[in-house]
């Protein structure tokens, strides 16, 4: 299943599985309306499909009363690309009061507690991936602001994520959860992930929706049992390569600092982009115990060595067997894409993976207090 959640729209894709019909009504007023007509439609992320259409009077009133194939998520269609989210079951009656020129910020809903509580999510996350895309976008023109705009944006990011974790807890077990889904990285974030479907399918079983998450979840496991190797608790594999000066150094080296392993190369943009944040973390936490190991997929050792130097990454622990995506490393932890980080404890035993930004900052931020 997609999910994708932005503009406020949600988007839903369905499986062809055995449906109970449901009776439902939906009314209420759209004032500032530029179209005479109303339906009650799912959204697909580039068309909608209707099921129950009406008019408004005069006055914006208007009443939309029938069967649709099962409770699920749907959207009140107001105009060709304009919608406001809702969640209907057998015997839905809800009141809809919104302004047509923006109704996905200005509405009421009466009679689904769980409809007004997802668009409020929505509305929300709306407004932080805006701010997320600018701070990317700008970040693109001055790759070398890295440190500024991630200063600018870690209390954007605190704030939205304080935010979501207690949407989540205020609505346990509510349909109002699915949006919640898109800021979830199934891979990385699993035990999370797994539990806002398990919720889902505990307060909104049957939905075809909710069926393909199950599904979805079912998936995700698979792939994550293949990876499990890097799981959370799991020991980091070790392994020893050479350093600038022709030195071998292991991994287990390092026992008993918190150590990020770096995945990175010279010719990695990403990686360099997210060097400066790396040094700013190893300066603030590296007295505490945290160290980096900087694993470089390379086979140019100049251009490896002038990378290290101009991005100022200070730590000694560089190495490299210059194989690029041969990298012997690489391999034993299935490296597939740069940057790639694993995060390992004082123990060698395996914190989190693909952390990098305020994701990183707050894992050290967690492990050493401050």
């Amino acid at each position: 299943m997609k999910h994708f959640v932005a503009a406020g729209l949600l988007c839903l894709s369905f499986l062809s599985s055995a449906q109970t019909p449901i009776q439902v009504t939906v009314s209420g007023n759209i004032f500032n309306m530029t179209s005479d007509s109303v339906y009650i439609a799912q959204f697909y992320g580039t068309h909608y499909v209707n099921f129950i259409g009406g008019k408004l009077d005069k006055k914006g009133n208007f009443k939309l009363s029938g069967k649709l194939p099962s409770k699920d998520y749907y959207v009140l269609r107001i105009a060709k690309d304009q919608h406001i989210n809702i969640i209907l079951k057998d015997k839905s009656d809800i009141k809809i009061y919104g302004d047509g020129k923006n109704i996905t910020a200005f509405h009421n809903i009466v009679g689904s507690d769980e409809s007004s509580a997802m668009n409020e999510f929505i509305v929300r996350l709306q407004t932080y991936n805006q701010k997320k895309d600018s701070a990317t976008a700008y970040l693109q023109q001055f790759p070398d602001q890295q440190e500024a705009v991630n200063q600018s944006f870690s209390p954007i990011y605190y704030d939205f994520n304080n935010y979501k974790q207690k949407f989540i807890a205020d609505n346990n077990n509510s349909p109002a959860l699915l949006p919640v889904i898109s800021t979830v990285d199934p891979n990385a974030e699993f035990p999370v992930y797994e539990s806002l479907v398990n919720q889902l399918v505990t307060g909104f079983d049957g939905s075809p929706a909710i069926t393909q998450l199950k599904n979805n979840v079912a998936q995700v496991k698979q792939q994550q049992d293949a990876m499990n190797f890097l799981a959370p608790g799991k020991e980091a594999p070790d392994f020893s390569q050479a350093k600038a000066d022709g030195t071998q150094m292991k991994l287990s080296d390092l026992r008993g600092k918190v150590v990020l392993i770096d995945f990175w190369a010279s010719w990695c943009g990403p990686c360099r982009r997210e060097n400066p944040n790396v040094v700013k973390l190893y300066e603030q936490y590296g007295k505490d115990g945290f160290t980096v190991l900087s694993v470089s997929l390379d086979k140019d050792k100049n251009a490896w060595l002038a990378a290290i130097e101009k991005d100022k990454l200070s730590w000694p622990n560089h190495v490299s067997d210059l194989k690029f995506w041969g990298n012997e490393a690489a391999k034993i932890y299935k490296v597939t894409g740069i940057p790639f980080t694993v995060l390992v404890d004082r123990d060698g035993k395996i914190i989190n993976t693909k952390l990098r930004g305020p994701e990183l900052e707050q894992a050290l931020k967690t492990l050493f207090g401050h």
